[in-house]
């Protein structure tokens, strides 16, 4: 990287970073209402809410987000939208254009963080991995939220995938519940976040378009539990093969 350019996405990161405190007050007001009350009409405050957000906040920084394959979302369908996962980016894009409300995992760390923490308070199931009956908890709420008709929005490589590999190892969670709700499975595959944002040079950035492409779901109906292990390998083997042939 010459050292215009190195200099030019610093800017730009710092830009970027103002702009998102600044516009995130759009969103901080419905958050805080929305937490009066329960789901799922709280995620149907919500997800409008985030979506006109990130429609603000997106264009000022010269990214645009592209979606393929919306339609394949069937009206009156829940689905367990399993995500790709490159860079911090991924989570305030992916929510608001999943065709839906939605909610997703998330630690409970971030919750914490001034302003933001609200927002991401209200719009994610939270996770203490340090406590036992937390994860249990967390379970149950994932449970209840597909039972609502809400979509449920995870990321099965459980971190940022900083390695060359197109994914990591994936986790079982997301297949589990999908199967324990017999709900479709429907892989989503984000492209160009981690160009946007890499983990290196730190506070730096650069703005690309962003592509959001919805695979082909996957029934779970009348699938059993022992069964989570071969979905998961399948949903993998999908997900990995399209970003090979489309990065």
């Amino acid at each position: 990287m010459n050292i215009f350019k190195r200099i030019l996405g610093h800017i730009y990161f710092f830009y970027g970073m103002l702009l998102f405190t600044g516009t995130m007050l759009i969103a901080i007001i419905p958050a805080g209402i929305a937490l009066m009350f329960p789901e799922p009409k709280r995620a149907r405050i919500l997800h409008p809410s985030y979506k006109i957000w990130m429609s603000i906040f997106l264009p000022l920084v010269f990214i645009r987000v592209k979606r393929k394959g919306k339609e394949k979302f069937e009206k009156g369908q829940n689905y367990v939208v399993v995500v790709n996962h490159n860079s911090l980016v991924d989570i305030p894009v992916s929510m608001p254009w999943v065709p839906g409300p939605n909610k997703t995992l998330a630690k409970v760390e971030m919750a914490k963080i001034p302003l933001f923490g609200l927002i991401y308070k209200a719009g994610s199931i939270l996770l203490d991995r340090s406590s036992l009956e937390n994860r249990q908890h967390s379970s149950t709420a994932m449970q209840e939220t597909l039972k609502m008709g809400l979509h449920l929005t995870l990321y099965p490589e459980g971190t940022r995938n900083k390695t060359a590999k197109p994914l990591q190892s994936f986790h079982v969670g997301a297949f589990a519940n999908a199967i324990m709700a017999q709900k479709p499975v429907m892989p989503g595959i984000i492209f160009n976040t981690k160009k946007i944002l890499p983990s290196k040079p730190k506070l730096w950035a650069w703005p690309y378009t962003i592509r959001f492409d919805f695979l082909d779901p996957i029934s779970t109906t009348g699938m059993q539990l022992n069964e989570k292990t071969q979905l998961k390998d399948k949903v993998f083997s999908l997900m990995e093969a399209y970003i090979l042939k489309n990065q």
